[in-house]
């Protein structure tokens, strides 16, 4: 713990509870409103700094951080810097993961003085920001005073470990170095809330009953199992009843795609191995940790067209029944020992499961093609195997992506519900520092990359060895197949070219240009033995090469964007 003698200081009491919540690398941009605040958690023996390159990045990093960690901090400066902010805590809050945004903000004294100051709207009410991260946060406290920083600060992580939403804290520039008392036992931040026994009891017993009246059942998993923890008792579950699993898109990876119950993702029109087949044959769906909306029900389309049994983080609701204060871990658990064995979705998918799909291998001359581009990826998944982590970008890249046949052990990682374009290349690097040993993997658009393309100069300080598919079709091809117009193109840039820029006179980062099968081959062999830091391989394919997948799902989320007003529009 850091302190000068026995001087303890808001900061230190900040980074003393990061440590104890398990945050070990913090994600930051400096500003002078942070200043005394970052010398603080600097101090910290068992904190690192990691410096991103803007505060979009930032709080991209410490999302992609929380996938890995569970808990994740951002820190960065009052306004231009927490607004900017804003839009990784928004991920963070839509994708159930507790990232803590903390925001250094104007000294107490010039409140009271109505001083106009810089990096604010130019006004003397500058309580906009903390009233503005109410919206987006489980909790968001604003220190005024020393005293009240160790019950704020508790709250706040308190309420984002136990609801995996993000939290924010807004610490005055004058109030870091103040005198606070030490931290009481960090239990009463982390111990977490259990099921109501007569609840879960409840819960497993009726679920069990109702599971055993239907002939037909199956499992959908959806994103919230992994927020939950459940991954283990999920798949105790799906043992225990045999019978088919499914999951979404945004769920990849969450059930092992080896294991034999494993029939697919479903995702509508566009899922892969049989998964709408089975699922629309089923006559009970049991989901866990789903999420339906427009995307991954394909604009609506997609939905299950019989009565859910939905087993949500902390709550259980089926036909005729709910109960509250019931976790998604041990309502799993507590089915799995009561549940009916019923295998009749697998042996029914036997029937329905399609042939294997030829592939076909490109010769090394030939022109690249996005298809030969999947087929090398899925090569190199392949041979790194369980220590594999892969990024989806927003677009094309999610349907090549959902695609690949991932091996035990490998995690997959997208976001769909917010779908921020250019996510994954800072949201890769706040991974990459909490897992360096993992063999991490982007599958990234052009258009996507340009917006957060300075965060690879991050992957190259730190000696990241993160691998990124670049595909370069000139324009947003995603916007594309949802609707057309001249603002999808985007100015080409020589992106195998801009890693030297990155590289400045120290860095080991490679940039490499695919126009051939054999090229992206040997670029790939050159990917996996850069240990020293990040490769980037820019593969060019044709404008209208994409999948088929994503023009089918675009046409069906365009005709969802397109529905008239029933009413008129909103009322004012």
């Amino acid at each position: 713990m850091s302190t000068k003698g026995d001087r303890f200081t808001v900061g230190d009491y900040l980074a003393e509870r990061l440590t104890q919540i398990g945050i070990h690398q913090y994600f930051h941009v400096p500003g002078d409103y942070n200043l005394i605040l970052l010398d603080k958690l600097e101090d910290h023996p068992d904190l690192v700094g990691i410096g991103c390159a803007n505060e979009l990045n930032c709080g991209m990093a410490a999302e992609g951080y929380a996938r890995a960690n569970g808990p994740s901090a951002c820190v960065v400066t009052f306004s231009v810097g927490a607004i900017s902010a804003f839009n990784g805590t928004g991920s963070a809050y839509s994708e159930n993961l507790p990232l803590i945004l903390i925001s250094g903000s104007p000294n107490t004294n010039d409140r009271g003085q109505h001083h106009i100051l810089h990096h604010t709207l130019g006004g003397t009410d500058n309580t906009y920001q903390y009233e503005m991260a109410k919206k987006i946060t489980c909790c968001a406290v604003a220190i005024s005073r020393a005293s009240e920083a160790p019950r704020l600060i508790d709250r706040a992580l308190r309420a984002a470990i136990l609801s995996r939403k993000p939290a924010y804290i807004e610490i005055p520039c004058n109030l870091a170095n103040a005198i606070c008392v030490r931290p009481g036992p960090v239990s009463a931040v982390t111990d977490p809330v259990l099921s109501d026994k007569a609840a879960l009891e409840a819960a497993g017993k009726c679920a069990a009953e109702y599971l055993d009246g239907k002939l037909k059942p199956i499992i959908l998993v959806g994103p919230k199992v992994r927020r939950a923890g459940a991954e283990k008792e999920l798949l105790q579950l799906a043992e225990a009843m045999g019978c088919a699993v499914a999951v979404q898109p945004a769920a990849k990876g969450m059930f092992p795609e080896e294991h034999k119950q494993f029939v697919g993702i479903f995702w509508g029109q566009v899922s892969t191995c049989g998964a709408e087949s089975i699922v629309h044959w089923a006559d009970a769906v049991l989901c866990v940790g789903t999420v339906f909306n427009d995307y991954s029900t394909v604009g609506w389309t997609a939905m299950p067209d019989i009565p859910l049994m939905t087993a949500e983080i902390d709550h259980v609701t089926f036909p005729g029944a709910h109960f509250s204060r019931v976790r998604l871990a041990e309502f799993l658990a507590k089915l799995a020992t009561e549940v009916p064995f019923n295998d009749s979705t697998m042996v029914e998918y036997g029937r329905l499961r399609p042939d294997p799909v030829l592939v076909h291998t490109a010769a090394p001359g030939d022109v690249l093609t996005r298809k030969e581009t999947a087929r090398q990826v899925q090569e190199l998944v392949n041979r790194a195997a369980d220590n594999t982590s892969i990024f989806v970008e927003t677009g094309d890249s999610w349907f090549n992506g959902i695609q690949l046949k991932l091996p035990n052990g490998a995690q997959f990682e997208i976001e769909m519900q917010w779908g921020h374009i250019g996510w994954s290349i800072p949201a890769a690097f706040g991974y990459a520092i909490r897992h360096p040993q993992r063999r991490t993997i982007v599958m990234i658009g052009d258009g996507s990359f340009q917006v957060t393309a300075q965060e690879v100069s991050q992957m190259v300080r730190y000696k990241l060895p993160v691998i990124i598919l670049l595909m370069n079709n000139r324009g947003y091809t995603i916007e594309v197949e949802i609707h057309d117009g001249a603002y999808n193109r985007i100015k080409n840039w020589d992106y195998s070219k801009l890693i030297e820029a990155f590289n400045g006179s120290d860095g080991k980062a490679k940039g490499l240009l695919a126009n051939t099968a054999g090229e992206l081959a040997d670029a790939i062999k050159v990917a996996t033995a850069n240990t020293e830091g990040p490769t980037l391989i820019e593969c060019t394919i044709d404008q209208d090469d994409c999948s088929k997948e994503l023009i089918t799902w675009g046409h069906f989320v365009a005709v969802a964007n397109a529905r008239p007003p029933k009413d008129g529009g909103y009322d004012e």
